[in-house]
């Protein structure tokens, strides 16, 4: 027996190196982060939310402060241990705070790898819903959902996102009867799936259009087959390639944002903590302790790229060709 279309495209994607690669890398990622609680207790032996300026470590077998003399001309001020290479003992250095930067890398990881996910996740569920009504519908509602779209799509995504963190950031998001407090993770998640909406509707929409005028749609409807029947037996099924190929790019794109919003305090708030929260709090060391707001940063990095090769990966073993905007 032939095999079936998923099984060919997992084998074409277990053989595209590149794409094992980018996989094996997010799930290091993702492990990682999930043990956070216990490298932090367990190895690290620190609590990464607790400020602690008087905190000593121990170093080749003597007891070294976290906060150190500044090196300065008048010797002025405090400056936080750098990376020690030793898991035991504050391994990529402490912040201004005497906090671990290790640990709370890992814990910030746990955030941002899950709003990114759960953002992608909400904003693919609510591209599919307006691109497959625009594109199969047409008409009125076509017209209606797509000036909608157009509408969200010229407004610049950070100056959108920006704009709906910094009015619910202070009293919460009011989504009918539903209420989202604003330091809810729920927040910066609803956020960033309503900005990106646009940028993943537009290709489902254009690839609903070509299908909707396919010859088997088209003997579906002279035959009456109803319309919620072409729907589910039909058209999902062929635009869910799309839907997967998108994913993984909108996940990275939420991660970006999700990091720009932290940094700018207005994302994930205190105590937790995200990658983009931990730039920011290096801001201040970058010429004395770089790896503070270095290291969060290679991590976005290393996972948008990851997330971008395992998309083209996608794309590749599904044989999706739509480009990034779709069809108008």
């Amino acid at each position: 027996m032939a095999p079936g279309p998923w099984r060919v495209a997992g084998q074409a994607l277990l053989r595209n190196p590149s794409a094992v690669t980018s996989m094996a890398v997010l799930l290091l990622l993702v492990l990682l982060s999930l043990l956070a609680p216990a490298y932090a207790r367990y190895v690290a032996h620190t609590d990464p939310f607790m400020s602690d300026v008087a905190a000593t470590v121990s170093l080749h077998g003597e007891e070294v402060p976290v906060m150190q003399p500044n090196h300065n001309r008048l010797h002025l001020g405090l400056t936080p241990i750098g990376p020690t290479w030793n898991p035991r003992a504050d391994l990529l250095g402490a912040d201004n705070q005497g906090r671990d930067v290790a640990a709370r890398l890992l814990y910030g990881g746990r955030n941002s790898l899950l709003i990114s996910f759960c953002a992608a996740i909400l904003c693919i569920a609510l591209a599919a819903m307006v691109g497959i009504c625009a594109g199969f519908f047409g008409g009125v509602t076509d017209m209606l959902l797509s000036r909608l779209m157009d509408i969200m799509w010229a407004i610049p995504v950070y100056l959108f996102a920006i704009s709906l963190s910094i009015v619910s950031v202070s009293q919460g998001l009011h989504l009918g009867p539903v209420t989202i407090r604003s330091d809810s993770l729920l927040l910066p998640i609803v956020i960033i799936a309503l900005v990106y909406v646009p940028y993943a509707a537009r290709p489902v929409r254009g690839r609903v259009l070509s299908l909707r005028r396919a010859e088997f749609v088209t003997a579906a409807r002279c035959l009456g087959v109803p319309r919620r029947r072409i729907l589910l037996r039909d058209i999902l099924p062929n635009v869910s390639t799309t839907l997967i190929v998108l994913a993984p790019l909108v996940m990275a794109l939420a991660l970006l944002a999700e990091s720009a919003l932290s940094f700018l305090s207005i994302g994930v708030q205190a105590p937790a903590a995200s990658w983009g929260t931990l730039i920011e709090d290096g801001t201040g060391l970058i010429y004395t302790r770089p790896a503070v707001a270095i290291a969060p940063g290679i991590a976005i990095v290393v996972t948008v790229l990851a997330l971008n090769i395992l998309g083209d990966g996608l794309r590749d073993a599904l044989d999706v060709r739509e480009t990034s905007r779709g069809r108008s």
